[in-house]
């Protein structure tokens, strides 16, 4: 039978289609050859943080106990391969942090007044607003509107609190609204299916599951886990006077943060719940990019395990007591190798008298800064002084998602490396500490991590 040639034409891009279709997806020889047309993946290397690579070491005391505090054994565990964050997290990167919070909520603003002419939020192709709503930063901010006006004067203190007539930003008013899965209680839940019920198509949770607000309700789906936080992300800048009686730190409060001076300065001030949202927002910040640019998404940007902590801090160099390796506090010249509070109070023997700014000693040997001294760092950990004994010793890890109603000796997290008021013993590598996750204070600090995808 002969074919016009019209009809070739449709049929034989049919053809093509049709096969495209089924080999990209399967062999067609009956051979496993896997799915077709996967894009061969190379972890994108993440700014300024460095790679630490799997490994074990023993984690624990490289000196003897001199506080006498017996809350951690020696014991070999092992680390999986992991980015860390070269030096703290400076005032300046998370500045952008409380920029972007702003202005998020500014945009947000705007897009529910529904200006004319103004897309605030990305539309779909008829012009209607997706949703939930997503924010289109393409969109241009007049001031001169007075609708936008109107709004953006709403984000300043009223005239009543302004000091000296001068318009500030409301911080009170910087909330960052996210979401997150609560895994380790998902985990402990038990999903139901009765495979012989054809009628059964999504099965049933047993069991309670725990709410941010402390509550406890019956586990209704999957959407149980998925917990919704809202969190002032302003650091506190008022800790420097609070935690200090009788001592006049009023300077620090009041230029430390915002100052351009202390741009590379380690912020502080900042609670460990505030770290997290941090975590969450820049873990948003560098997918949102990868996937407008068709790149899978990265690891999350989280704190780091207690664990990970130290065996970074050691830099390969076990039973070290502190970073640099040696079992003293200066080089062979007489200087001192970190920021803290040398000899009786002489704070600024070391070249500093608070917080210095970050990287300016030496590096350890897997090229991270200020792993001792400086700003102590809030790990994700919860503290217990038996931890060591019951944590597992492959990714060792104890963590508890306390609530507003807990006791406060719930609400404690491990912190490391000591600071610029400590004295030496809290920069060693194994020292352990903590502070309480909703307190903030002006020697507390961090960096993030995020787990490495790949062959080690």
């Amino acid at each position: 039978m002969k074919l016009y040639n019209g009809m070739k034409k449709a049929i034989i891009p049919a053809l093509i289609f049709i096969t495209l279709l089924t080999g990209c997806s399967t062999s067609d020889n009956g051979e496993l050859i896997g799915v077709m047309g996967r894009k061969k993946y190379f972890e994108p290397e993440p700014y300024q943080m460095a790679f630490i690579p799997a490994g074990s070491f023993v984690m624990g005391p490289s000196d003897q106990d001199a506080m006498f505090a017996m809350n951690a054994i020696s014991k070999t565990v092992t680390v999986e391969a992991f980015w860390m964050d070269q030096t703290e997290v400076t005032n300046n990167k998370y500045r952008q942090f409380v920029y972007y919070v702003r202005d998020s909520i500014l945009r947000t603003k705007l897009g529910q007044a529904g200006i004319e002419e103004r897309e605030y939020f990305v539309v779909d192709e008829e012009g209607n607003p997706v949703e939930p709503n997503i924010i289109n930063w393409e969109e241009r901010i007049d001031p001169r509107e007075e609708t936008t006006k109107g709004i953006i004067d709403e984000m300043y203190y009223t005239p009543e609190e302004r000091f000296n007539g001068k318009k500030q930003i409301d911080v009170r008013k910087l909330n960052y609204s996210y979401w997150w899965v609560d895994k380790q209680q998902a985990a402990k839940a038990r999903y139901v299916y009765d495979y012989s019920d054809p009628n059964n198509i999504t099965g049933k949770y047993e069991g309670e599951i725990t709410n941010i607000d402390g509550t406890r309700t019956p586990i209704k789906d999957r959407s149980s886990f998925i917990k919704h936080n809202i969190v002032n992300i302003y650091p506190d800048t008022l800790c420097w006077i609070r935690d200090f009686t009788y001592s006049f730190n009023d300077p620090q409060s009041s230029l430390y943060f915002w100052h351009p001076s202390f741009d590379d300065y380690p912020v502080v001030g900042v609670s460990w719940v505030q770290a997290n949202a941090f975590s969450n927002w820049r873990t948003n910040y560098m997918n949102t990019y990868l996937r407008k640019n068709d790149i899978s998404d990265v690891q999350d940007y989280r704190l780091p395990l207690e664990t990970e902590w130290e065996y970074a801090a050691r830099g390969g160099l076990d039973l070290s007591a502190y970073p640099w390796g040696g079992p003293y506090t200066r080089n062979y010249r007489g200087c001192f190798l970190a920021n803290f509070k040398p000899l009786r109070g002489n704070y600024i023997d070391d070249g500093n008298v608070y917080a210095g700014k970050v990287g300016s000693y030496e590096p350890n040997e897997y090229g991270l800064f200020d792993m001792s001294g400086n700003v102590a760092e809030w790990t994700c950990c919860a503290y217990h002084p038996s931890a060591y004994i019951f944590q597992h010793d492959l990714q060792p890890n104890y963590e508890y998602n306390a609530t507003p109603q807990d006791p406060p000796v719930m609400k404690r997290k491990v912190i490391r490396g000591g600071s610029w008021k400590d004295i030496a013993y809290y920069l060693q590598t194994s020292s352990r500490d903590y502070e309480y996750q909703d307190s903030t204070k002006p020697y507390v600090g961090f960096r993030n991590v995020r787990s490495y995808i790949g062959v080690n």
